[in-house]
């Protein structure tokens, strides 16, 4: 079930090498105190599963829990709790469960104000084979990295007419240009040898059609 959570890092493409350098691992034993958002649904439960795993390994963290149920502000629209933002701020480091967003107006995405709030543009997603557990596919290792605040997850939406909804992609060439620079010095950070852009420049020609090209530049 701990497969599940999701980790918040304020990942910069500049600050990659710092963080997995040459990737070696580094052990500390002093105690780091972790923002912990447990989520909705099935998320406490998964929460408390990957608490009791990190006890278990004796990990020196400190758990700072935090509400995120939305909050209406003077406007009318939910918000995340300021508590949790400032939790987040001080602690720099996040793990989080599963959230819901309700259905229906004035409800926003919480999965999309946590990455726009802290910049959380890469989304890092690694996929490995594991020795015992036999499926579809064998010797799978591969990491995708999704740029996390643009394309659909650019949440903006509108009504045309009654019946007909406009959801635009919104993709810029500085948010493009950041998460290609930043799966390149992953890739070289862990020694992996390929990148690999997944696009539909094909359909979508001024869209992926910028992103695309950016990627090529910097391979």
């Amino acid at each position: 079930m701990a497969a599940r959570m999701s980790c918040m890092w304020r990942y910069a493409a500049p600050s990659i090498k710092r963080l997995v350098g040459t990737g070696r691992r580094y052990f500390s034993q002093e105690p780091k105190t972790v923002t912990l958002i447990p989520g909705d649904g099935i998320g406490p439960e998964i929460s408390a599963s990957v608490q009791q795993i990190f006890a278990a390994a004796e990990v020196p963290i400190v758990w700072e829990s935090v509400d995120v149920t939305p909050v209406r502000g003077p406007d009318g629209k939910t918000r995340i709790p300021p508590e949790a933002i400032d939790s987040m701020g001080r602690t720099k480091l996040g793990l989080k469960g599963p959230l819901a967003t309700p259905v229906g107006k004035g409800h926003m995405s919480l999965n999309l104000a946590l990455r726009k709030e802290f910049n959380l543009y890469a989304n890092v997603r690694p996929c490995k084979s594991i020795d015992g557990y036999k499926t579809p596919y064998d010797n799978v290792d591969l990491v995708t990295i999704r740029e996390n605040t643009e394309g659909e997850y650019s949440g903006i939406e509108h009504v045309i007419v009654e019946g007909v909804v406009q959801s635009i992609k919104l993709i810029t060439e500085p948010a493009s240009r950041r998460v290609a620079e930043f799966a390149f010095e992953f890739a070289k950070a862990n020694n992996r040898q390929t990148v690999t852009a997944v696009h539909k420049a094909n359909i979508m020609r001024m869209s992926d059609g910028l992103f695309s090209p950016v990627l090529q530049r910097r391979s």
